[in-house]
């Protein structure tokens, strides 16, 4: 073989009894590859021999003796570990230092693990249970009381009050009326059924109805147009003997003048102005 193709691709060095390398075909002698090629130890920051490992952790290179923890320097070869600003830790020590602390055990939750975040809080996954059956939360519905948490069906138990309609829980939209709660799809008109919350309601004998409801079943009924006198939102009416009018009812029944705050006859129901009454 020619003599030249054991010289150094680099220095031209003879490479006969020299430990050498081999890049692309080229063959180099150590110095100049590690001159060249070699990665500079991120821990000790010399270059990495050829002979020795080269751990590599990202665009980090390192020696086998160099990949170490930057806390405690035990050594991370084929061990778990975590990354902290670049730094590498043992998983003790990012433990110790970084790691969240489960706020229901206390202790650290380990890097990898799986773990539930919470109003600025953290749990282990198995530690994130309901306070009254002690059954894992997960991703199911949940309300927090007292700084402790309840699945749906211990909240409704134990907390939650019930409608005096359906005796199902209240867990939104309440309205109390005579002290008892209800849903608010459940206060209802006596008679029509229709939903009273948010609107003007009144009562008869502690039974709700809706004021048309009312108006129709218990007001007294106007002698002229028949229909109820119920004096809600200040409404006038005007009574005699056994009968009423509204004020604006309240007319002479011949002429129609109005007998509001005017003398008149009545006869049978019917109210007449001093003159259709002298003609009668």
């Amino acid at each position: 073989m020619d003599n030249k193709a054991f010289d150094c691709y680099n220095c031209k060095n003879s490479l006969y009894g020299q430990k050498y390398t081999v890049r692309e075909d080229n063959p180099y002698c150590v110095k100049c590859f590690e001159s060249i090629f070699a990665n500079k130890c991120e821990g000790c920051k010399n270059p990495i021999e050829c002979d020795s490992k080269d751990l590599c952790y990202k665009d980090s290179h390192f020696h086998e003796a160099c990949f170490k923890c930057v806390k405690c320097s035990c050594s991370l070869v084929e061990k778990p570990f975590a990354a902290k600003d670049e730094l590498l830790l043992c998983i003790d020590c990012y433990s110790n230092e970084h790691s969240a602390k489960c706020f229901n055990c206390k202790a650290n939750i380990m890097p990898g693990s799986r773990k539930i975040e919470y109003n600025g809080g953290s749990w282990h996954e198995t530690c994130f249970v309901c306070q009254g059956c002690q059954q894992p939360l997960g991703s199911k519905s949940f309300v927090p009381k007292h700084s402790s948490l309840y699945c749906i069906t211990c909240y409704e138990n134990d907390f939650a009050q019930h409608c005096a309609a359906c005796k199902k829980a209240i867990t939104k939209d309440g309205i109390s009326y005579q002290e008892q709660p209800y849903h608010s799809e459940c206060f209802l008109c006596t008679e029509c059924k229709k939903k009273l919350a948010g609107d003007k309601f009144t009562s008869k004998d502690e039974a709700p109805y809706c004021m048309d409801c009312f108006s129709n079943l218990f007001a007294q009924k106007c002698t002229a147009c028949a229909k109820p006198i119920s004096g809600q939102g200040g409404g006038q009416y005007i009574s005699f003997e056994d009968c009423h009018w509204h004020s604006d009812c309240f007319a002479c029944s011949k002429c129609k003048a109005s007998l509001v705050g005017q003398r008149f006859f009545s006869q049978e129901n019917q109210i007449f102005c001093s003159e259709c009454g002298q003609d009668m």
